[in-house]
């Protein structure tokens, strides 16, 4: 499975920003999927999953409220919409897919190679 990430990109604070996972997989409706991100010296975290139907959704809480995460499973992709971005959502945002939804990195199996959004102040 090969998951590639894009939309990221330089925004103010405050602003929006849309991140896309496409999936190079016919399976992808039977994976649960999530979003990670990971800042200059801090360790990857996690922000954001949704599961295989796209019923269920979890956010970690410095997000909560801000970011909607979502999925296309005739597409293939999922989504992150980010508003009222902060200077502290600047990160490499990675997106992932596993059989479990959890905040958990080890237990998603594949994984982007990642988006840059910096927001500043």
């Amino acid at each position: 499975v090969q998951l590639v990430e894009s939309g990221g990109g330089l925004v103010q604070a405050g602003g929006v920003l849309r991140l896309s996972c496409a999936a190079s997989t016919r399976t992808f409706s039977t994976y649960t999927m999530g979003w990670f991100r990971q800042a200059p010296g801090k360790e990857r975290e996690f922000v954001a999953a949704v599961s295989w139907s796209g019923t269920n959704t979890y956010y970690a809480d410095s997000v909560n409220g801000r970011f909607t995460i979502s999925r296309d499973n005739v597409k293939n992709t999922m989504y992150l919409q980010m508003n009222s971005l902060k200077p502290e959502d600047t990160a490499v945002y990675y997106c992932a897919a596993g059989w479990r939804a959890t905040m958990a990195l080890s237990q998603y199996v594949y994984w982007g190679q990642g988006t840059q959004v910096t927001v500043s102040s």
